[in-house]
């Protein structure tokens, strides 16, 4: 799999150390361990091509979380922000 193009910013995002695998400030362990495991899983849906699906989703978390959860909707806005570039539309 080649690493130029879309794909690249779809896997540094993935990597990237302000990205989905740093952990989020909360004080709350178990939502933030969910959130982890939905970041990387809508990074990993996004470099499997599904980069718009993986946006829609990610907005969509950034807005159920935005008021309850700031901080954590402040990843997810992130990671949209990263792989809106791969989009194709």
């Amino acid at each position: 799999m080649s690493r130029d193009g879309p794909d690249a910013s779809v896997a540094a995002a993935a990597r990237s150390p302000r990205g989905p695998a740093a952990p989020a400030q909360s004080t709350s362990a178990q939502p933030t361990s969910v959130a982890d495991l939905l970041l990387t899983s809508l990074a990993a849906l996004a470099e499997a091509g599904e980069v718009e699906h993986a946006c829609r989703l990610a907005g969509q978390a950034c807005v159920r979380l935005r008021h309850v959860a700031p901080a954590t909707a402040r990843r997810f806005d992130v990671l949209l922000h990263r792989l809106t570039p791969a989009l194709t539309w």
